[in-house]
């Protein structure tokens, strides 16, 4: 089995971070004497709507219940007692009783308000500590090492609010090698997670099962194929799988099949390659393949890298259309440990989309041959 070393999986939910007691006392009372002394100064109630609307509610959006509590009794105190001392202004009491009535009322949906912001974020930090948890056993944390290879890499969904896009990866330690599993679920969304779970479970079974790569990539096919039998009975759409599905073990060469996929870089001595695949269907449409899926073979030596990704960088393109130019890019980065290079090339991507925006999901891997074989 794949070894694997602690790392932080995926950017959890965050709740607020409500100020100190004496944060909230100190900002209460500062902003309390400004509005007073500005409600002085002009001589009008006028003021008061400040106090009463901003501090509430900022507190609401910042602060604990016990905190909005405490701003919104003290809000509600000093406009009453503000009310009640400048009778002299020439304002009615049907205004006065209704600034007292609306400051209550502002008071109190502002502590109601908190008391719903902490209930969703306490329940957001339970759902995505699940999800997180269901996430380590559906993604293996990265890095992971074998007797063969050592895996390290970037995924990151185009949604933060879904730990598992539609980019899928594995990791199995065979009998026959380290086999490495890279894939793109056609489409975003449910299904498309559906079907990538449908292909991780089919390749973490049959990568043990399976002696031979092509008897591989058949299981993962049927796997996609029943997936869309199921889908087209409950109504969803039929989805198939780019994948690059790779064999390593002791000798010196690779074994690659490629479903469709982008193939995979190659470093090795400063220099990146290509190598030179032959590009079968994506899993799910092999019936319509008019050959069966083949196995390549090139040279992976002692110390070599392996990149594999998905189209979420390839296909990343800068303001004036121009695609990522990934050779280019590796080539400035190939010195880099196989640590540090997938999240370089993620983060320079980014960077080369201008505005940092993140438009499908990603998937970068480095296969580090180890240097005992």
């Amino acid at each position: 089995m794949p070894r694997t070393r602690p790392r932080r999986f995926a950017r959890p939910f965050e709740a607020i971070e409500p100020p100190r007691n004496a944060e909230v006392v100190i900002g209460v009372v500062s902003m309390t004497a400004l509005v007073l002394a500005l409600g002085a100064l002009s001589g009008s109630l006028v003021w008061l709507l400040g106090l009463l609307v901003f501090l509430p509610g900022t507190a609401s959006a910042l602060c604990t219940v016990r905190q909005t509590l405490f701003v919104s009794a003290w809000t509600t105190i000093v406009v009453i007692v503000t009310v009640v001392l400048r009778h002299g202004d020439g304002a009615s009491w049907v205004d006065r009783f209704l600034m007292m009535l609306l400051t209550l009322t502002l008071g109190a949906a502002s502590v109601y308000a908190c008391d719903r912001r902490i209930h969703r974020e306490h329940e957001m930090l339970r759902i995505r500590s699940t999800a997180a948890a269901m996430q380590r056993h559906i993604l293996r944390p990265l890095p992971l090492l074998t007797d063969d290879v050592l895996v390290d890499g970037v995924y990151e969904p185009v949604q933060e609010d879904r730990l598992v896009g539609g980019d899928i990866y594995d990791v199995v330690a065979s009998p026959w090698g380290t086999r490495v599993l890279i894939g793109d679920v056609q489409g975003k969304g449910l299904p498309a997670v559906g079907a990538a779970f449908a292909v991780i479970g089919a390749f973490r079974e049959a990568a043990h099962r399976e002696p031979t790569l092509t008897a591989l990539a058949d299981a993962l096919d049927a796997s996609v194929v029943r997936h869309n039998s199921y889908a087209a009975q409950t109504g969803d759409d039929e989805r198939f799988v780019t994948a690059l599905v790779v064999n390593i073990d002791a000798h010196n060469e690779v074994q690659v099949i490629n479903c469709g996929h982008i193939p995979p870089q190659l470093l090795h001595d400063a220099a990146v390659s290509t190598p030179a695949l032959d590009s079968g269907v994506p899993l799910g449409l092999a019936e319509l393949a008019t050959e069966p899926a083949t196995v390549d073979w090139f040279a992976f030596p002692p110390g070599a890298t392996l990149l594999l990704t998905t189209d979420g960088l390839t296909e990343t393109r800068a303001a004036d259309g121009t695609f990522y130019p990934i050779t280019e890019r590796l080539a400035e980065r190939v010195s880099l440990s196989p640590t540090d290079l997938p999240r370089a090339l993620y983060d320079n991507a980014r960077a080369f989309a201008g505005d940092g925006s993140q438009h499908d999901d990603v998937a970068v891997l480095s296969v580090r041959r180890s240097p005992l074989h």
